[in-house]
């Protein structure tokens, strides 16, 4: 029998993800078409591999395991599994069509849809991923200021101009790479130190886990104005779940270009560029960012059920009180069992759980936890990204498995048997180089050489 959402005796049978596991070896690469989501991210021989279907916050692997799931298909899902509001209006959609040979009126419903909630957003451009429309903003950033330099932080995609960056940089021109840096996040004066005349734009995430600091994207935006150079949101996890706004509305701060997709239309595939007017209008004849797919209207309908219910119901806040009561509830755990080395950190809506590299191996710790949760019936690999389905009973059953669970973690610890418990291989970082993976020198020298 599957597991179902309990404290199971035993772990999850896993033989149909195994068998498909082997049916895709040598077929694709990596065995996925996104690292988050992949077979490294779990303890190889328990985990499930592949999942079959979904429902609210609840997911079943081909095997019919059951599963509370705070991945949440790695962001999109933030109103849960076959949501019926959003599904509805795509099978309204598909009654009338999916792709057609001129545009659909639900370009200009959703596009005034986003200018009426998203701080700044004068005009709107729909894409496809998330990536799409960062290059995008680059490319009109560069446009705009005829500079061609980028200064970087955080996670933008597998496009040249910024995975040159990382350890998964071959097959970029050197000519590329010499055009992007980074800077680090509340470090305001690693800015300073790197933006100079021939800087195009600084495009970053407001925040990831680690929360702004004295002011810091203020500072970012006064230091890009000071200098003439455009500041580019890279809203992929803010947007629609700090706040209806995204991070603008949150912190306070205006970006002149904006990027988003995750959140937006609840899994359905769609990516958004807005910003101020005089920018965005150089799409009209002086840069080319079209796509035939950019106007399909399942992801639109999506969209617009999407942004309404997010908007109508409050979700933001509801992300935040549910997420709050998950990383307060682990930390307070964690404390009262003495394990300093672990903690859950981050926003409300999206927390992170960490290990301390003093208690032994972090990715072993992860993994131990994982293990355990996989188990009890949640998948997790790290982090908390609640959706509007998470329901009370889900956040309290999950603090009861984190009870049951770290106790564990910490005797594996006390007796350095960690990775003898682990039932598989531990998962694997998703760039080889596991901190201060993207980054390049940044001193002004570095970038005038």
């Amino acid at each position: 029998m599957a597991n179902t959402v309990s404290s199971n005796t035993t772990y999850p049978g896993i033989t149909h993800s195994n068998a498909l596991f082997q049916r895709a070896t040598g077929l694709i690469p990596g065995y996925t078409q996104t690292l988050a989501k992949g077979p490294g991210q779990y303890v190889n021989g328990v985990a499930p591999k592949y999942l079959e279907r979904g429902k609210g916050s609840h997911v079943w692997d081909v095997d019919g395991n059951e599963y509370i799931d705070y991945n949440m298909g790695i962001g999109p899902l933030s109103l849960g599994y076959a949501y019926p509001k959003v599904d509805d209006a795509i099978r309204r959609q598909l009654e009338l069509g999916i792709t057609f040979s001129q545009p659909h009126r639900l370009e200009v419903e959703v596009a005034e849809l986003i200018r009426e909630v998203v701080p700044n957003a004068e005009m709107v451009r729909y894409s496809k991923t998330g990536c799409d429309v960062t290059t995008a903003a680059v490319r009109l950033a560069r446009a705009y200021t005829g500079r061609e330099k980028v200064l970087c932080c955080g996670y933008h995609g597998w496009h040249d101009w910024y995975i040159s960056v990382t350890d998964r940089n071959r097959g970029i021109p050197k000519s590329v790479r010499d055009l992007t840096y980074t800077f680090n996040y509340n470090d305001i004066q690693s800015l300073v130190d790197s933006i100079d005349e021939e800087t195009a734009c600084v495009i970053l995430e407001p925040v990831v886990f680690e929360a702004p600091r004295d002011n810091f994207l203020q500072k970012v935006k006064d230091v890009c104005n000071a200098n003439g150079t455009l500041l580019i949101f890279d809203e992929m996890w803010t947007g629609f779940r700090l706040a209806v706004g995204g991070a603008q509305e949150y912190f306070g701060v205006h970006s002149d270009l904006q990027c988003f997709s995750k959140a937006v239309a609840n899994g359905m595939p769609i990516s958004i560029l807005s910003g101020r007017a005089e920018i965005m209008s150089l799409c009209e004849k002086d840069i080319f960012f079209f796509t035939t797919f950019g106007g399909e209207a399942l992801s639109l309908a999506a969209a617009k059920a999407t942004i309404e219910e997010i908007r109508d119901r409050n979700v933001p806040e509801y992300l935040a009180r549910q997420g709050r009561t998950l990383m307060k509830g682990y930390n307070h755990i964690a404390v009262e069992l003495e394990m300093a080395y672990t903690r859950a950190s981050g926003m409300d809506c999206r927390s992170l759980v960490s290990f301390d590299a003093s208690a032994g191996n972090p990715l072993e710790l992860k993994s131990f936890l994982q293990q355990e949760l996989i188990k009890r019936g949640i998948l997790w690999s790290g982090m908390h990204v609640v959706s509007f389905s998470h329901s009370d009973e889900d956040i309290a059953y999950t603090l009861s498995a984190y009870r049951e669970v770290l106790p564990l973690l910490r005797d594996a610890v006390a007796s350095n048997r960690v990775r003898e418990r682990l039932l598989g291989e531990p998962v694997e970082p998703v760039f080889r180089k596991t901190s201060n993976f993207n980054t390049k020198p940044v001193t002004r020298t570095a970038l005038t050489a």
